[in-house]
């Protein structure tokens, strides 16, 4: 059985448990090591059971928690190696880290096989992943995109179970009290995606297979949870989908565990 799992999603910090029968990874750390071995066992998750630690960007809301983490874990890290040599340099790896660059195969641990698809953001080198289990589950984490590249669509086409980025809400943003080149780098095509962005996007995906989505790294000044939900909701229901019946929507809370997903 394959499980998915928010540990901490939003501008705050990210971490996403996938796991399966046999173990399971982490998709970033930026929230405190103690916060995801909390997180993890408020949901029955055994620490002792991740395989490994991937990065999907080296900005803090997804390394905070990093390098304590390797330390009381011992498992590989896998990132691109642009970032793994960011993180060396800035001293947020342990000295003994077994980093290791993304093979472009991809990468198995236990019997979850997982790849990384390149995403448009303002990082020295960022991506998303999807992870493949041993009962054939795909479930993808894309976020930090400013735009849904081909790329991306390829990456996540088909998959059952997609983390997607809906950062913004852009009258949130536009009417903020950001600084303008901020709120420009947010809503370019290497920021961040918008909720109108990622509703639009939804569609497709559900019409794909996608059967169970989950609202990801929502802004905390720029963004509220009902509303990402309810431009998502809409956009679905101009496609004629069907809520509990074409697919399963949630936004993943920001600084706790969301639901455990089991597939």
């Amino acid at each position: 059985m394959a499980c998915f799992c928010t540990l901490a999603s939003g501008s705050s910090g990210n971490s996403t448990y996938i796991g399966s029968g046999v173990g399971g990874v982490l998709i970033d750390a930026g929230i405190s090591c103690r916060a995801i071995f909390a997180a993890l066992q408020s949901r029955g998750i055994e620490r002792t059971g991740i395989g490994a630690v991937f990065i999907t960007h080296e900005h803090i809301d997804h390394v905070k928690g990093l390098k304590v983490l390797l330390k009381r874990l011992a498992v590989p890290v896998y990132a691109t190696e642009e970032v793994l040599d960011f993180l060396a340099d800035r001293d947020a790896l342990p000295a003994d880290a077994r980093a290791v660059p993304m093979p472009a195969q991809g990468v198995a641990v236990g019997d979850l096989y997982i790849g990384a698809f390149e995403t448009p953001h303002d990082s020295v080198h960022s991506v998303g992943y999807v992870a493949v289990s041993g009962n054939g589950k795909k479930m993808a984490v894309s976020t930090d995109l400013g735009a849904v590249t081909p790329t991306v669509r390829q990456a996540v086409d088909g998959c059952d179970l997609v983390l997607l980025e809906s950062n913004y809400d852009k009258n949130m943003l536009m009417a903020g009290g950001y600084p303008y080149p901020l709120k420009r780098r947010i809503d370019g095509e290497k920021g961040h995606l918008s909720n109108e962005g990622c509703a639009a996007f939804l569609p497709q995906l559900v019409q794909a297979g996608a059967r169970r989505l989950v609202l990801g790294h929502l802004s905390r000044e720029n963004n509220l949870p009902g509303l990402a939900l309810e431009t998502a909701a809409l956009a679905l229901e101009k496609a004629g989908l069907r809520r509990a019946e074409d697919y399963e929507i949630e936004v993943a809370p920001r600084y706790e565990p969301g639901s455990l997903i089991c597939l």
